[in-house]
């Protein structure tokens, strides 16, 4: 037959008919779709697998020196520690709610351990007297300037703090990379970028060519058409593989979580050490400030709460694994830098199987011949004068404008952790599920608050998608003022609809 009825296919001599070529338009659709979340299943399973080795890791690392801690403390210390375990137990919890993204000031966390401590350790080390709450309060205030536990909270404080920020960051960078791959993915595809994929992969079988595949060039300019909006993830989504991988150096260099987290029970036997060493000039000093308490008629055996012999408290470095943890995430997200630019190439390649370029005997859309146009650029400005896709470059896809956003925020928060600063998570729960809300701002608002020093300032606070893949909305323009940027991400669902 003619081809009259044809709406999509070329309108010369066919074997389709109508409800053929609506059959084959549903097909191509539906087969496009599932090439683009097969190619994003690929990348989220990367990068979980990244998070899932990391987070193992590091968790194991933290396990291990609390073990160490309770295995070796009571034949070390005797009631300093069997009466203080709560204190321990407590600081261990706090580090895993922080790491797991709990808003919690972390040095304010290691700030009431010492001080808890301090205030037991007190009591113990001088049973006979009767110490008050409120004697405690001023002791806490007259010691700190002597610096009971000498050196190790401070040096703790800044090396800890490094530690965890740079890690939890890196964590939660994974799985913020799998989450927008993911939401990316589910966009569907336009009544015009329909239309094109079927011209492209079914028009050929409607004119008995079925096995002439399309000219490469042909199916570059369909695809960029179609993904053009997937295209210009591909700036912010560069600056965080970059900036993870900047992080995973700094895991594994400066702020080594391998030596600082692995170690902390030994800094904390060393913290009590000097207390002990410095027990009588503590005292003096405290009971010239705070007056001397009054005896206590209990009385106690001091004895069994000195230290009882010497137990050597080693930490098993993992440094090597740690080594090759951060060698194979580095190799992995070089590898997904170009993933949003390079996928229509991809698919062309390995999916729609498409003809080489120079190839005079590949469907070009109209019949068997070489294609002529030229390859369109990458992103949705250079779509205005794409020859097979209709692109309306004034109305960009709003799902991925809000990854964008998510991209942006993720990547201020790792470039904050380079130099260890905190950025707050700001979650409702312990264990990173439900939604978060939260002000998103812009990377050059955001970066004008920040501190330099990482231990005077209040950490900022902005919203992150969780692990179970909800997330906040934003928009994606630098010069946006934050308020702005949070009325828009109200409207944001509401709009998607209305743009398309």
């Amino acid at each position: 037959v003619l081809g009259e009825h044809l709406r999509i296919c070329p309108q010369g001599y066919t074997c389709c008919t109508s409800e053929m070529e609506e059959n084959f338009a549903n097909k191509s659709r539906s087969e496009f779709e599932a090439m683009m979340k097969e190619a994003g299943r690929s990348v989220q399973a990367t990068l979980t697998a990244q998070h899932r080795s990391f987070d193992s890791y590091f968790q194991d690392l933290l396990n291990k020196s609390e073990k160490a801690l309770y295995d070796a403390f009571p034949s070390m210390y005797g009631e300093l520690y069997t009466q203080n375990m709560k204190v321990f137990k407590d600081l261990y919890s706090e580090l895993r709610r922080y790491y797991r993204g709990s808003n919690i000031n972390l040095e304010e966390a290691l700030n009431e351990f010492w001080t808890r401590l301090l205030e037991r350790l007190f009591k113990l080390l001088n049973p006979q007297y009767h110490i008050t709450d409120e004697y405690l309060d001023c002791m806490v205030k007259h010691a700190e300037q002597h610096k009971p536990f000498g050196e190790v909270p401070r040096d703790l404080k800044v090396k800890a703090t490094r530690a965890f920020i740079a890690a939890r960051s890196y964590a939660q960078g994974f799985l913020v990379g799998s989450d927008v791959v993911k939401k990316v993915s589910q966009v569907s595809l336009s009544h015009e970028c329909t239309r094109a994929i079927m011209k492209l992969m079914y028009c050929p079988h409607c004119r008995g060519m079925s096995s002439v595949k399309p000219c490469n060039n042909y199916c570059l300019n369909v695809v960029k058409g179609c993904l053009a909006n997937q295209a210009d993830l591909n700036t912010e989504w560069k600056y965080l593989m970059d900036s993870l991988i900047v992080v995973a150096d700094r895991i594994d260099g400066p702020y080594n979580v391998d030596t600082v987290i692995g170690t902390i029970h030994m800094r904390i036997a060393e913290a009590i050490s000097n207390l002990q060493e410095n027990r009588d000039s503590l005292t003096a000093k405290v009971f010239q400030g705070c007056g001397n308490p009054k005896i206590s008629t209990k009385g106690s055996s001091s004895e069994d709460k000195k230290r009882r012999g010497k137990v050597t408290l080693e930490a098993k470095s993992s440094a090597q694994a740690l080594e090759m943890l951060v060698l194979d995430a580095k190799g992995n997200l070089t590898a997904l830098k170009t993933y949003w630019i390079t996928l229509p190439g991809s698919l062309c390649s390995k999916k729609v199987m498409a003809s080489s370029a120079a190839d005079d005997k590949c469907w070009n859309g109209m019949t068997k011949g070489s294609y002529l146009p030229e390859v369109m650029g990458d992103g949705l400005a250079n779509q205005i004068n794409n020859p097979e896709v209709e692109v309306d470059i004034t109305k960009p896809d709003m799902t991925i404008r809000q990854q964008i956003m998510q991209l942006k925020i993720m990547t201020n928060r790792l470039g904050n952790a380079n130099i260890g600063n905190d950025v707050d998570f700001q979650d409702a729960s312990d264990d990173m599920s439900g939604s978060g809300s939260g002000d998103s701002c812009p990377d050059d608002v955001c970066g004008k608050r920040l501190s330099k020093s990482p231990s005077t300032r209040q950490p900022e606070t902005h919203a992150i998608p969780k692990q179970s893949g909800h997330g906040i909305n934003g928009a994606s323009s630098r010069s946006l003022p934050s308020a702005f940027l949070l009325l828009l991400s109200v409207a944001f669902i509401t709009a998607q609809h209305l743009w398309r």
